[in-house]
């Protein structure tokens, strides 16, 4: 049974990330510092609200710091919502750095008629390059949004899925190295949702 840590840093819906996963049959730890990551056979980083404040409870924590240890030992890691934006450099939403495991910056939505901010609802995803996430043939994937930022990573092939707003596409999930993150809830998206967890257990259970 695969053992995940769930980053608890007050900010996120970590009862409805720990279900999901319980749900597809993996142990979820909640973790706080970096000494409760031991055992774990990857870590969960959710998120709800803002980026700066955000990084200001992952670095009063320590848990910043533990992550980015962590990922440096090229352990995997996966980032929902918010702890998808985290992993980058840094986000038009504020002045602190994120944690820069992913160069890039987070942008702001652009802003167009009939097209309201934040973005909210039900899209599909558009493939882009294939990862354990969402493999090349997958099925089309409709993912439930809610967010006003999108990351811009500094190499395009990092995005794994985009979505389309307004009259362009930004990035909806990333893959890099054993990290992972989706710009939408899969722990909200249904049976698609599911699926996507599903891949990211079976890709872990496989290393």
């Amino acid at each position: 049974m695969i053992r995940l840590g769930l980053i608890d840093y007050g900010m996120g819906n970590l009862h409805s990330v720990q279900r999901a996963f319980e749900r597809l049959g993996a142990t979820v730890q909640p973790v706080q510092s970096g000494a409760e990551m031991e055992g774990c056979k990857a870590l969960v980083l959710p998120g709800v609200g803002a980026f700066d404040p955000a990084m200001e409870r992952l670095r009063q924590g320590g848990l910043a710091e533990a992550i980015t240890a962590w990922c440096t030992a090229g352990r995997p890691l996966l980032g929902i919502c918010l702890g998808l934006q985290l992993l980058f450099e840094a986000s038009d939403e504020g002045e602190a750095a994120g944690l820069g495991l992913l160069k890039g910056r987070v942008r702001a939505l652009p802003r167009r008629p009939g097209h309201p901010i934040p973005h909210m609802g039900w899209e599909p995803l558009v493939p882009a390059n294939p990862s354990p996430l969402l493999p090349a043939g997958s099925a089309e994937s409709w993912v439930y949004f809610v967010h006003s930022y999108a990351a811009e990573p500094s190499d395009p092939a990092c995005n794994t899925a985009l979505v389309r707003f307004a009259d362009t596409a930004v990035s909806a999930a990333v893959w890099q190295g054993a990290i992972g993150a989706c710009q939408f809830h899969p722990e909200k998206s249904g049976p698609h949702g599911e699926a996507i967890l599903r891949r990211w257990l079976a890709w872990l259970a496989a290393l």
